[in-house]
Parts: C-alpha cells; structure tokens; sequence
C-alpha cells in the first residue's frame, strides 16, 4: 500500500500552488495521521495545544506558535486539549517561492532548507519571537485573499508569501542557526547533477553506482563525486542511502510490512545496515518510529469530515 500522500488540491477545477484555512479541532487525540505532501507548511496556532511529530520528534504548539514542515517531510498533527482548538494552515508549493530565485544561483542556498527532508532547521518558532513582528497579520490577509480571491489576489499572497520566508530567513540568521545549506551552491552544477539525482529517485531500490551516474551525468568519476559532495554536503553513496530512508519512513507509517520487508523493499541487502542507518539518520530504531505515528490502513469512515488538512 502507498503512503498516505496528499496530492496537489484542486478546487472547481483549479489546481492550486498555494492553499490557507482555519483548522477547527474539538477533540483531543489525532488529528491527522502520519502522511506527506509537496507543500512547503506553515501553522499558526490561535487557541489550544497541538503537538506534530516530524522525523520521530514530538514539537508542542499553541497559541501564537509557527510551525515549518518542509515539503515531502512525513508528519503527524495531535490535539493535546480536550476540547482542541485552532491553527491556521498555509501551504505552498515550493515553485511559489523558488522559481524567481533560480535566476540567481547564488539565492539557492536560501530555499534548500525549505525543500530538503533532512533540514535541521528550527522546527517551532514561539510566540515570543512571533508576536511583536507582523506574521500573525500577513497570515490573516492571506486568509483573507484566499477566501475572497478579489482581482489580483494572487500576487498579494505570493508577495505575502515571500515576506513571510524572508522573516523567517533572517530570524534564523539573526538567532545564529546553521540555516543555509551550503556557501558553495551552483545551479550550474545541481543542472548537471539533475540526472543523478532523477535516476536514484526512480531506482533507488536497486544497485546504484556512483561510476555509472557519472557517465550519466558527463562527467569523469573523480569530477563528480567531488562536485556532489560539494554541492550537496554528503557523498553520492549517502545520498542514496538517505533516499532510501526516506521511503522507508513512508513506508512505517502507512503499511503493515515488517522491518525486513521494507529493508528489502527500498534497497538494503541486510535488515540489520537498514536499521543501523535509520538510527543515524533519524536518531531513532525504525521499530520506535513507526510506534510514534498513527497508521491510518483500515477503511475509512465515511461518516467523518473529509480529510482536510
């Protein structure tokens, strides 16, 4: 069975890169079970105490809280007040606030973080921090934009959008977290690397070699194991192995397939390397993670509210 993955919304008719709501909660308990998506998610809480699992960590929220969850990042949301509460949900596609800037390789090194699942980023940001600045007011516009859609409403939120990441930007350098990804980044040389890293998406549960994705991508096996450990701060073999994590994390939360069986599934010749690797990337067993989340495999209830995070 896949992985609860969410695709891109599409209301009457319309495919959207960029959708914001009120999330009404009135219970305690899961609110949404483990699942992915290619939005770039933002949170803000305005009444009650959520907790969202990212990577097997539990990160608490409440009232004036922000919340970043990457694109493609596995997470969970849980109401942790009885009579649950409230939190505005913005996502966008990450073309929303990357495609101006990969006319300037040099701005590359700003969005990574945003769109890479191993990001070490500042997963909360309290009310502390977020109440004297104006992000609870672009929030609420681009709440307000988004329900109205008067002419030109596209352009306020992006714009909104993009002040947002910029504020975000700055408080992480200002706070000195380690934000950007790498000094080094060239989009000449990620254009290069693309086929290596299309071709590992595609068969990452089989033999990869780094000889061959240098032919691949034109370039001599010396040339390109130096250049993707430079761009991407982590050899081609790690990068592969990462890959494969990843899909294994999917695959914990959202089938009954033993540990052996996902190993094998996404690549692994040995259970054991599998799970030794799982805790070095996620600093957890693959056992303990996949207890952290809700698996969601049974019918659903079609009596419920519609799945509508």
């Amino acid at each position: 069975m896949n992985c609860i993955e969410q695709k891109k919304e599409i209301i009457n008719g319309i495919s959207y890169n960029y959708l914001c709501h009120i999330q009404d909660i009135d219970h305690s308990g899961n609110v949404f079970p483990a699942h992915y998506h290619s939005y770039i998610e933002i949170l803000y809480g305005i009444s009650g105490k959520f907790e969202v699992i990212l990577n097997g960590k539990c990160h608490n929220f409440d009232e004036g809280d922000l919340v970043l969850i990457n694109s493609k990042e596995v997470h969970q949301i849980n109401s942790c007040s009885r009579i649950g509460g409230q939190y505005i949900v913005l996502r966008f596609e990450p073309e929303v606030i990357y495609n101006s800037m990969f006319q300037n390789h040099l701005h590359l090194k700003y969005v990574l973080p945003f769109i890479l699942e191993n990001s070490k980023h500042q997963k909360v940001i309290k009310k502390v921090f977020i109440q004297p600045t104006f992000i609870p007011e672009l929030l609420y516009e681009i709440l307000k934009e988004f329900e109205a859609q008067s002419y030109g409403y596209e352009l306020a939120i992006k714009n909104h959008i993009g002040r947002i990441f910029l504020w975000i930007l700055r408080f992480f350098h200002q706070t000195s977290t380690d934000f950007t990804h790498s000094p080094l980044l060239s989009i000449t040389c990620i254009q290069r690397l693309q086929p290596s890293f299309d071709y590992v998406l595609e068969h990452y549960n089989e033999e990869i070699r780094a000889t061959e994705m240098a032919a691949l991508c034109n370039m001599s096996y010396s040339y390109f194991s130096r250049t993707f450990n430079q761009q991407m701060g982590m050899s081609f073999n790690d990068y592969v192995n990462y890959i494969r994590i990843m899909e294994a994390e999917k695959l914990l939360v959202s089938t009954h397939m033993n540990i052996t069986e996902i190993s094998c599934t996404v690549g692994f010749n040995t259970t054991s390397y599998f799970i030794k690797l799982f805790k070095i990337y996620k600093n957890i067993s693959p056992k303990q993670f996949r207890k952290e989340f809700v698996i969601m495999l049974e019918k659903p209830d079609l009596t419920k509210p519609a799945f509508s995070e």
